[in-house]
């Protein structure tokens, strides 16, 4: 009951996070698609240690800043991501493009650990904490390429791999070939192979013994003519990181 009930909070805050606009009870309960009993012990639990407050009689919840001010206070911790934000922001700042910055989860998905948004109007819009497929991928080739030849195969041949479009490679054989292509290229990359018009390049880097990975993305029209300029700062920025461990 206790893990049922942490992630209904959980999802509380993703509601709130996508509606953005105070919620009522019912509203809650609706989009939760919960009992309004279950729904409201959780609201009244949260309002009382100062993480929601009813904005009116009748016109709903809304989140206070406290859960912002926590968020901060964790992030500012993590110490993966203090090391790299800045080298991070840098990479961003050269390409103009989103910054990604992730590693394999503990069921061998991409996870997404930060995002820093190009300032561009058209642009690749991610958000830390998103799941994407190891195969079709640009992050999720470069930790492949991390792997010996067997531990790949033995990860990608556990299910059958999804095809996106027409552009997926989901043979084994011929996502080995991409590897070793992409190794010897000097950027791994995913031109709409996963969402359409949307490409990246990546590469990996390894930081106190665990194996993560940095992709620039883009639309396509943009990343495609420019890869090569993209993937040498890239390399720079990783190959940085790693001497000043």
């Amino acid at each position: 009951m206790s893990v049922k009930t942490a992630l209904r909070v959980i999802e509380i805050i993703e509601v709130f996070a996508r509606e953005k606009r105070p919620l009522s009870l019912s509203e809650l309960a609706r989009l939760l698609d919960v009992p309004v009993s279950s729904c409201l012990a959780l609201i009244r639990t949260l309002n009382e240690l100062g993480y929601l407050y009813e904005v009116g009689r009748r016109n709903g919840y809304y989140p206070t800043s406290r859960l912002l001010a926590k968020a901060q206070l964790i992030s500012k911790a993590d110490p993966i991501l203090e090391r790299v934000y800045p080298s991070l922001a840098e990479l961003r700042d050269a390409t103009q493009e989103t910054v990604v910055f992730a590693k394999l989860s503990t069921d061998h998905r991409v996870v997404y650990l930060e995002v820093l948004d190009s300032p561009h109007t058209i642009r690749y819009v991610a958000a830390a904490g998103e799941f994407r497929p190891v195969h079709a991928n640009s992050l999720g080739k470069a930790l492949l390429s991390l792997m010996s030849a067997d531990e790949r195969r033995e990860l990608l041949g556990k299910a059958p791999l999804e095809r996106f479009n027409e552009r997926t490679l989901v043979d084994l054989d011929a996502i080995e070939a991409e590897l070793v292509l992409s190794r010897e290229r000097g950027w791994f990359r995913n031109l709409s192979e996963s969402i359409d018009e949307v490409g990246a390049v990546a590469w990996p880097v390894t930081l106190g013994g665990e194996r993560y990975a940095i992709s620039v993305g883009a639309p396509v029209y943009r990343v495609e003519p420019n890869q090569a300029a993209y993937a040498s700062i890239l390399r720079a920025a990783c190959a940085a990181l790693e001497r000043h461990e």
